[in-house]
């Protein structure tokens, strides 16, 4: 993607998504059960978000599957603002991040005297430290007034599931307007899911094992991602008058 070096996906990423694949199978034949939802959902999700990290449009073509199915499973868990949020926002949002993706640079591919096409890799951003302090707060105050709402309509998680969602919601507009902070937020959403479907697992919530088993391997994305658009969001050069955060 943006060179030779990147048409291909690197051994990390191979990992994930092998790894993705052997665990379902793995808990397949431990439990007897095939889960296909479930695994559906964990490896389009996996392929999604390690397409994100490589800064890949291509990402929106595994989201849209995963945040279908994902919002199937977590209405049956009763996990009711993770549903709305892939049913309502998630699903919507594939589309439009695709488009803005496009407008910062993004290509399916890109062939060069007659060869073959290869990605191109979305033209990312930074922000001020002044705009990371008010997202910060944000987020925690609409953490907080939504966790009371879901606690009042009788969330069994309601403030982890207001994290995930809230977090959610912020992250993925700042990924479809190609800042690197969202980094963070989707850090911060993994592991705080990886503790809800856990509890999930207590209770033998279905499909409670195999989304533990996809969020494990988004945070392990996630924190590659956060390394690989520091990269992608460095100014071309330290002459530059203008910061990195304010580029458009």
């Amino acid at each position: 993607m943006g060179n030779s070096a990147n048409k291909v996906l690197n051994a990390y990423d191979l990992f994930l998504i092998a790894g993705v694949i052997a665990s379902n199978a793995v808990y397949s034949f431990m439990t007897d059960t095939f889960d296909l939802l479930g695994s559906a959902a964990g490896i389009a999700g996996v392929v999604c978000v390690v397409l994100v990290a490589k800064g890949s449009i291509w990402n929106y073509v595994f989201g849209l599957v995963n945040v279908t199915l994902y919002a199937v499973i977590s209405w049956k868990a009763s996990l009711y603002g993770d549903a709305a949020l892939n049913a309502l926002y998630y699903l919507p949002m594939q589309l439009v991040g695709w488009l803005q993706w496009r407008k910062r640079g993004a290509a399916v591919s890109e062939s060069k005297a007659g060869g073959p096409g290869h990605d191109v890799r979305v033209s990312a951003r930074r922000m001020t430290w002044g705009q990371r302090a008010a997202l910060f707060a944000g987020c925690a105050l609409l953490v907080a007034s939504v966790g009371f709402l879901l606690d009042k309509a009788g969330d069994p998680q309601p403030y982890k599931d207001s994290a995930t969602t809230v977090l959610s919601v912020i992250a993925q507009a700042l990924m479809a307007m190609a800042f690197m902070e969202q980094w963070v937020l989707w850090i911060l959403t993994n592991v705080i899911s990886i503790v809800m479907w856990a509890v999930c697992i207590r209770q033998g919530q279905p499909h409670a094992e195999v989304m533990a088993i996809m969020w494990s391997f988004y945070l392990l994305n996630s924190i590659n991602g956060f390394r690989v658009w520091l990269k992608l969001s460095k100014c071309p050069s330290e002459a530059e008058s203008e910061p990195c955060g304010q580029r458009k």
